[in-house]
């Protein structure tokens, strides 16, 4: 699948996961965001695991950052974005960066 049909995919799932909880657009946003705040933090949980405790579960962390990603989408088809668009906007940012740091560390 991909990320546009996924995004598409997750605009129609979420709002039927929410239930009355998604009685305005608004309470959507909301809980979208801090949804995927949450997810974050999972991911950044994991991590720090890995950092104490030395070994990580690649599984594990797959799946919290597919959460990421159903919550990222789920922000897309609210702020009427595509995503594919956001990626390719993300990579000419990216690599307008990275252009400017090797041209100021060449000077």
């Amino acid at each position: 699948m991909m990320i546009d049909e996924y995004a598409a995919w997750a605009a129609k799932v979420t709002p039927a996961r929410l239930g009355a909880a998604a009685s305005t657009e608004e309470r959507q946003l909301m809980y979208l965001v801090l949804a995927l705040a949450g997810e974050v933090g999972e991911v950044a949980d994991h991590v720090k695991k890995v950092l104490r405790d030395g070994t990580w579960d690649r599984d594990r962390l797959a799946s919290e950052l597919g959460d990421v990603i159903y919550y990222w989408a789920g922000l897309c088809a609210m702020a009427g974005c595509v995503p594919s668009e956001l990626l390719e906007r993300s990579v000419t940012t990216i690599e307008t960066r990275i252009a400017k740091q090797a041209s100021a560390r060449s000077n």
